[in-house]
């Protein structure tokens, strides 16, 4: 059976494993990425945070990116009945970019490998993980390809960068229950014939239909746009028929959007996941780190995935080389407390999106501007910036901003 020795294997070319590749390898290591799919392939996590582009531009690929140019997304609305509620990132309370993508992801991940090939980064597409063993921080991991045949890879440390593959979690049980309620979301892409001109009709949206429910549209720059519903597993599923039936049917209960997509073909059957929140026991262990969606998934509704994928993959990453170069790291500090940091900040605004606390604050407060600026920054992705309020007191200010949004509401009626 062939082996490969590398310094550092990596599991998974998404985002969060081309962020992992492309700093080590311009550190000098020797790596090598194996993915199970082969590319361009179709996965979710479309609309991006302005937070994510500082790892792109570290790493070297934001320029390769730019090149492709993707649908600016400069903000994002919500939408509940007839109220409207939009932030604007260039107003963020924290400084950084004002301006990210919404991007077909088939064709956003492909751009990123196919940079990555260029500059000499061994990438073995189709290939499975399907054992791993560990002696110390050694490793061998055994893959297979498409063919069946059977290889091994002995690495000095592993990053599982395999998102909804969980690779790592699965081989080694590391996987728990997350505590965000269990939603699920059924969606597909269309051809957008009826977009409306100027920023109508590229502007991300998320469309309310109740406190657990809501639609989201993410146009392209392709004339293709993506929408999908998400609420609680057993609503979706309530729903008669097919994906494609169950997805015509959620359409009606937008009446903001039913006309512009009504008629249209899916350009393909809706796909469904349900229960996405995901959550680990622990997020690395001698000779591996969990990343991106392997390590933690919460929410699409502030579409945070891939940028806890690139902070993770870099933050990884960073910490990698230091080991491997011989020097001292400090995993739980630099990395578990500070990844944990970010998620916690993000966990409580989807926990508070669902309670409806804040949701109040979008539609029912008096839009305080210093307020939205603050929250405008968590939206963007500074989840770390703990001169925000919003992020430092992110436990107990959302339920009182909220709570005097009420009592200023009860009072005017």
């Amino acid at each position: 059976m062939k082996n490969e020795n590398v310094d550092v294997l990596i599991i998974g070319a998404g985002p969060s494993g081309a962020v992992s590749a492309a700093y080590l390898y311009r550190q000098g290591l020797n790596i090598k990425v194996v993915e199970k799919s082969k590319f361009p392939r179709f996965v979710i996590g479309e609309s991006l945070l302005p937070r994510c582009m500082d790892h792109f531009e570290e790493v070297g690929l934001l320029d390769a990116l730019k090149a492709q140019h993707f649908e600016v997304k400069a903000g994002a609305r919500f939408m509940r009945g007839d109220k409207i509620c939009n932030f604007d990132f260039s107003k963020k309370y924290t400084e950084g970019w004002d301006w990210t993508w919404q991007v077909p992801r088939a064709d956003f991940d492909k751009t990123l490998t196919d940079t990555l090939i260029e500059w000499g980064v061994d990438i073995a597409f189709e290939h499975e993980v399907v054992a791993v063993e560990f002696d110390g921080s050694n490793s061998v991991t055994t893959v297979k390809d498409i063919e069946g045949n059977l290889s091994t890879i002995s690495a000095r440390f592993i990053v599982d960068s395999s998102g909804y593959g969980r690779v790592l979690p699965r081989l080694l049980d590391l996987d728990k229950p997350s505590d965000i309620p269990k939603h699920s979301s059924i969606f597909t892409h269309v051809k957008d014939l009826k977009r409306p001109k100027g920023r109508e009709g590229t502007i991300i949206t998320f469309d309310i239909v109740s406190l657990e429910t809501w639609l989201w549209v993410i146009p392209f720059s392709n004339g293709h746009t993506s929408i999908g519903y998400v609420g609680p597993t057993d609503y979706l599923e309530s729903f008669a028929g097919d994906n494609t039936q169950k997805l015509r049917e959620m359409m009606r209960l937008s009446k903001y959007y039913h006309d512009r997509f009504e008629g249209l073909e899916y350009e393909f059957e809706p796909k469904m996941i349900k229960n996405f929140s995901k959550s680990v026991t622990k997020l690395h262990g001698e000779g591996f780190v969990l990343t991106g969606n392997s390590a933690e998934f919460l929410d699409p509704v502030f579409s945070s995935g891939v940028t806890f994928a690139t902070e993770s993959a870099l933050q990884a990453s960073k910490l990698i080389a230091r080991q491997l170069k011989g020097k001292k790291v400090d995993w739980e500090t630099d990395y578990v407390h500070h990844m944990k940091e970010g998620v916690n900040v993000f966990s409580t605004y989807v926990k508070e999106w669902y309670t409806g606390n804040l949701q109040t604050i979008f539609f029912d407060s008096n839009d305080n501007p210093v307020i939205k600026a603050q929250i405008c920054a968590v939206l963007a992705g500074y989840v770390w910036d703990k001169t925000n309020p919003f992020v430092k007191n992110h436990h107990r200010l959302v339920k009182t901003v909220a709570r005097i949004a009420e009592l200023e509401k009860e009072g005017k009626n």
